[in-house]
């Protein structure tokens, strides 16, 4: 048996002198670093980190998210999945820091007491992991619940990449911040051309479209309003922990951060039994066991670095079914070159100078395929007027609490404005209850006769 996994993997990795081996994984880099350099930049400014700190981050997120990947392909599931920091932990942050700024609570204060949450959440994960707990909490995230996650993950992340594409500050906005016109057309414009060749070009080009979009955006940005310094060149690596803030205890965050811990488990089913098909193959106890404990030591290291903590990239799906790069050695040599751009200083200066609209653009494009996730699971659930309410509930709620402002949470105590306060969570959270305490199946419409 072991055997035959080695030659497998032999077999896998020996078309390794192939150019379009490497060209897929190029294009798996660039799909890494569209997802990964935005999250240290729009953090850091949101913390109001300095120059060094900020270059410091960007660089750890280069280093550890090139072993995560590294890690989970050869160790833990062993599929090409994006292992990165995560988009739901990465939403309730930037959420949580205009929400904590209205409530008069300092950065400090807020970064240090994320850094305690996600420590603990960390700890649970390993648990989970090392235990053997992952099969038996995946059952609790049935199709109902995934379906309302997808299409919610994929509702708040495109709100953020809009903001992006329309020149708007993402995280602590100032509240004069306005669309910038000339870069929303730009911005736009590309990402209309990037949809018309998925839908419209073969696959065998369609499949660069990410690639393509990043390289002559970047250009078109950088001829019509010149380079973009998201980081001084003067800025340099300084190795510190706790970049976010030194550990603080203000419980309500500390207790938003596990909450958010533990649904973003939600991230590793979606991404291994979305992944499924592509693989012709169920995923197994140890792929779980494997996966959930790495995600869980690396969003320790998170915790320690000021990083946003791990998980599978469910966006991996639609990036996998869009370009069929479904082999692991193009993503294996994509994440060996993200890993490296994090050891070459000049290599990480000149990469975080991607104009954040342009990076925030490709996501948007790549993004939308949530939607086909999320029409995946509710596929298999069968809603009809009687039972409605086991989706409608959840979305609707989550989506008006998402458009409220920060200040209508005021009047709540404090320790439960965090968690209430935002959408998707709630959203997670509401659909997690009534999946799972509701019997939907046996409610039936009423018979027409």
């Amino acid at each position: 048996m072991e055997q035959n996994k080695k030659k497998e993997m032999k077999k896998e990795f020996s078309g390794l002198k192939e150019p379009s081996q490497w060209i897929a994984g190029i294009e798996w880099f660039f799909f890494i670093f569209a997802n990964i350099v935005i999250i240290p930049l729009t953090v850091g400014k949101a913390f109001k980190l300095g120059q060094d700190s900020i270059i410091t981050t960007l660089q750890l997120s280069f280093l550890v998210t090139g072993a995560a990947c590294l890690l989970q392909a050869f160790i833990g599931h062993k599929r090409a999945i994006l292992e990165g920091q995560s988009g739901l932990w990465w939403g309730m942050i930037l959420s949580i820091v205009s929400m904590a700024t209205a409530q008069g609570t300092s950065l400090g204060e807020l970064g240090g007491s994320l850094t305690v949450g996600i420590l603990i959440s960390a700890v649970l994960n390993i648990a989970i992991g090392l235990f053997g707990w992952g099969p038996a909490i995946s059952k609790l995230f049935k199709p109902g619940v995934m379906a309302v996650f997808m299409l919610l993950f994929g509702i708040q992340l495109i709100q953020i990449f809009l903001k992006g594409m329309l020149g708007i500050p993402m995280g602590n906005a100032p509240d004069d911040a306005k669309i910038k016109l000339s870069v929303a057309v730009l911005t736009l414009v590309i990402a209309a051309i990037m949809i018309f060749i998925n839908v419209k070009a073969p696959v065998k080009y369609s499949k660069y479209s990410l690639l393509g979009g990043i390289v002559v955006g970047w250009i078109a940005y950088a001829l019509i309003f010149g380079p973009e310094h998201s980081v001084k060149t003067d800025a340099s690596f300084k190795f510190q922990l706790f970049n976010l803030g030194k550990p603080a205890w203000n419980i309500g965050i500390i207790v938003m951060a596990v909450i958010t811990g533990l649904m973003n488990l939600a991230n590793t089913f979606g991404a291994l039994k979305g992944t499924e098909n592509l693989y012709d193959e169920e995923t197994s106890k140890k792929q779980y066991k494997r996966s959930l404990t790495i995600s869980g030591v690396f969003s320790g290291l998170s915790g320690l670095f000021g990083l946003v903590p791990y998980a599978p990239f469910v966006s991996s799906i639609g990036f996998l079914e869009q370009s069929g790069i479904v082999k692991r050695l193009p993503f294996v040599i994509g994440s060996v070159l993200f890993f490296m751009m994090g050891l070459i200083p000049p290599a990480a200066h000149f990469f975080s100078n991607i104009p954040l609209s342009i990076g925030s653009m490709v996501l948007f494009v790549a993004y939308l395929q949530l939607l086909n996730s999320s029409m995946d699971f509710f596929k298999k659930i069968e809603l009809n007027k009687q039972n409605v309410y086991r989706s409608a509930i959840p979305l609707f709620l989550a989506i008006v609490i998402m458009i409220m402002p920060d200040s209508y949470f005021s009047s709540l105590p404090k320790v439960v404005q965090p968690i209430v306060g935002n959408g998707l969570l709630m959203g997670i959270l509401i659909a997690l209850i009534l999946e799972n305490t509701v019997k939907w199946n046996r409610i039936k419409p009423p018979s027409k006769n």
